[in-house]
């Protein structure tokens, strides 16, 4: 009882600290809609790279990617690879046309930007925006379970009431601060994030005897989990790895990263933003890969007794004193609400830019939507699967095929239609549905591959019967 005490009071001055962070921004709020949405585009590089690592690594870091490496081995560090490259070279060549292009054509939203200067451009704005309240409210939804299982771990606590509490706390800074306030508490919560995994790891890789030790150890209990290369891939590894490389491009569909690039004080910053965001998204990553495998070593019963993707909670359980448990699962919960409070606000700002555009320009209707939005996440969340990895893999992949092919030929500037541009998010979420759902492939090539280039094949399409008729 003692031990329980202590490690929720560190964890409740934890999400004080967010909290009182977030409603701290409040106080350099503009009442306007482009300050809640982009905080007056206005945001600075340290700001932005710590933003967008802790938006993008989420609750799929400390839960899903932990329990992936648990049960897989050493051989996940190529969907940490292949993912970073992808990452990296949509930074490089998309968000800087991007954030030149959002304030030339004043795009508060990517479903605003994606229908630019296309005539029937409301039909456009409406379907991707509904796009990005389906699956973007799913990926939400995924890291309030993801927050949730952490503290049903280390307090029993029923799994409804973490996911609550998720909600409420999210709600409270958004509301207050907006855009400002969800990035100023994602760059403390991505410094958190950072320090305790690397704690958990120099701690349970000396409690393996070394790596060394933990090599062998891993060995012993199975060799293909110190196998590089990945098992039973009937198309080979080549296709394997340019399939997570392509899912870390699909950063391009996901708006609640992307709004990062609109909103960053200027585009010529953004370079240092994306050196220094990769540097530290890497080093997170393979903590957490180090963590699994350690894990697995340490835990073996969460095989075949537990749940692989608690790996993380049960190993500073096992491990560390009260203050650090606290410690770790509160950089757990960060992880989670600092995506969560990112998507909230791009499905609000979907909702009342993008679906009642006669409401755009008010302040109030703009918060109204965000607290209405997190009501419908915090449904998907209560009657949501458990499966965290697989949820988020899953919305990443849907968002990226259906918004990222449109994404790139807006920001390279090509022409298109509107039959064209429909029928781009149409074909890519459909390949994508498929491949995963239907043909069960996504562990031979993950899904964003195929639905990505039948996304871009529809307008290939178009481009050449274009050419043919002129």
């Amino acid at each position: 009882m003692v031990d329980q005490l202590g490690i929720i009071i560190t964890f409740v001055f934890f999400l004080l600290l967010f909290t009182g962070v977030g409603t701290y921004s409040a106080t350099q709020k503009k009442a306007t809609t482009t300050d809640y949405l982009l905080a007056s585009r206005n945001v600075n590089p340290w700001l932005t790279a710590l933003s967008a690592m802790a938006t993008g690594q989420s609750g799929l870091l400390f839960i899903g990617q932990v329990g992936f490496a648990y049960k897989m081995g050493i051989s996940t560090i190529w969907l940490t690879i292949g993912w970073a490259i992808g990452d990296y070279l949509a930074w490089w060549f998309v968000f800087q046309p991007l954030r030149q292009l959002s304030e030339a054509t004043n795009s508060d939203t990517v479903s605003a930007f994606l229908a630019q200067n296309i005539k029937g451009y409301r039909l456009i704005s409406l379907i991707s925006a509904l796009i990005t309240l389906a699956f973007l409210g799913s990926y939400a939804a995924a890291q309030l379970v993801a927050g949730s299982k952490a503290l049903n771990t280390v307090f029993g606590w029923n799994y409804n009431l973490g996911i609550i509490i998720g909600a409420i706390i999210v709600v409270i800074y958004c509301f207050s601060g907006g855009i400002r306030a969800s990035i100023w508490t994602d760059a403390l919560q991505g410094i958190l994030m950072l320090g305790s995994l690397l704690l958990l790891l120099i701690v349970a890789v000396i409690k393996c005897g070394g790596f060394s030790s933990l090599w062998q150890s891993l060995n012993d209990i199975d060799p293909n989990l110190i196998n590089f290369s990945p098992q039973s891939l009937p198309l080979g590894f080549i296709p394997f790895l340019i399939g997570w490389m392509v899912a870390g491009f699909g950063v391009v569909g996901q708006p609640h990263i992307m709004v990062r690039a609109m909103a960053i004080d200027s585009a010529t910053h953004l370079g240092f933003a994306r050196n220094l965001k990769t540097s530290l998204g890497l080093i997170n990553s393979f903590s957490a890969l180090g963590i699994g495998l350690t894990a697995r070593v340490l835990l073996p019963e969460l095989l075949t007794s537990g749940d692989p993707e608690l790996a993380l909670p049960y190993l500073s359980l096992e491990l560390l004193p009260v203050v650090l448990v606290g410690l770790i699962l509160a950089g757990l919960f960060s992880a989670t609400m600092s995506t969560a409070d990112s998507q909230i606000l791009s499905c609000s700002a979907a909702l009342t830019q993008d679906i009642f555009p006669q409401m755009s320009k008010s302040y109030n209707f703009a918060k109204i939507g965000t607290l209405s939005v997190t009501a419908f996440i915090l449904i998907i969340a209560l009657v949501e699967d458990n499966n965290v990895f697989a949820l988020v893999t899953f919305s990443w992949s849907v968002l990226a095929s259906g918004l990222g092919p449109l994404l790139l030929v807006k920001v390279w500037q090509q022409p298109i239609n509107t039959i064209t541009a429909i029928a781009m998010m149409i074909v890519g979420i459909a390949t994508a549905l498929i491949w995963n759902l239907i043909l069960n492939l996504s562990g031979v090539i993950y899904e964003v591959l195929p639905g990505m280039v039948a996304g871009m094949a529809v307008y290939g399409v178009y481009r050449s019967l274009s050419s043919f008729k002129t």
